[in-house]
Parts: C-alpha cells; sequence; structure tokens
C-alpha cells in the first residue's frame, strides 16, 4: 500500500510541481503545518514562506511561496500559491540585491518611505534566500 499523496503546487502563471511525495511542510498564516496521506479534508491560506517536501527517492526539497491558499484531501494537497518559486529557480544574488535595497530603504529617515513595503520586500528576500540556503545548504544571509 502507498503512503504518498498528491502535490500540486500551481500560479497564476504557471504549474510549478505535480508530484507523489510522503510528506509536506506548509507555511500557513496561522503556523507551519504537517500533511501526510489520509489527513483530514482542510483549507487553509498560506503565508509567505518555504514550504518543503519529501518522497521516498529524495530528501527535503524545498520552494518559495508568496501568499495563497492550501486544499488538503486525504489522496492531495494542492497549493494554489500568488507566486512560488523551487531553491534552484532562486538567483541568490539577485535575492542579496533586493535585501540590500530593502535594507538601504528603512535605513532612510525619508517620509515618503513605505516603510511597510520596504520591510514585506526585505521579508521577502531574505526567506527566498533562506530557501536556497536549506536546498543548498550555503549561506547567503551573512
Amino acid at each position: 500500500m502507498s503512503s504518498t499523496i498528491k502535490l500540486e503546487i500551481v500560479t497564476p502563471d504557471r504549474s510549478v510541481l505535480s508530484e507523489e511525495v510522503e510528506y509536506v511542510g506548509v507555511p500557513g498564516t496561522v503556523g507551519q503545518f504537517g500533511v501526510m496521506q489520509n489527513h483530514i479534508p482542510l483549507l487553509s491560506s498560506l503565508a509567505i514562506g518555504c514550504l518543503y517536501y519529501r518522497s521516498a527517492e529524495t530528501q527535503n526539497k524545498y520552494i518559495f511561496v508568496s501568499g495563497g491558499f492550501a486544499e488538503v484531501s486525504p489522496e492531495s494537497i494542492t497549493i494554489l500559491a500568488e507566486s512560488a518559486e523551487q531553491a534552484d529557480e532562486i538567483d541568490p544574488e539577485r535575492a542579496k540585491r533586493a535585501k540590500e535595497r530593502a535594507e538601504k530603504r528603512l535605513q532612510q529617515q525619508q517620509e515618503d518611505i513605505n516603510r511597510a513595503r520596504a520591510e514585506a520586500a526585505l521579508y521577502r528576500s531574505l526567506l527566498r534566500l533562506n530557501t536556497v540556503e536549506k536546498e543548498t545548504g550555503k549561506s547567503y544571509t551573512q
């Protein structure tokens, strides 16, 4: 008897992943939650964060997701994300530049700086870098 669950990750632009997996760790808005085969039905909003999954053939694989929803049934989990990138699709140098730009904006004491947008950009860039670090073992946030 198979102990896998179908993981589908889609964005408005593309299908990111469709794979049979044993476990999925999902960044929900009220906290991280795990999904395995025969999970009770669930609908959850997604936080910006790092989703990970594991199959019998692989170690943990990581995907950055930026908002959306997760729909869980006993046989499948569908992630409908605003955006999603597999770790190997993330350019760490570009993410580092985005982090530096956001930090610079936050250091400026100008009134026309939208602080909430700068903080959100910094948070996203740090989580994108964290996703790559988890996948590769290399540090980019020093």
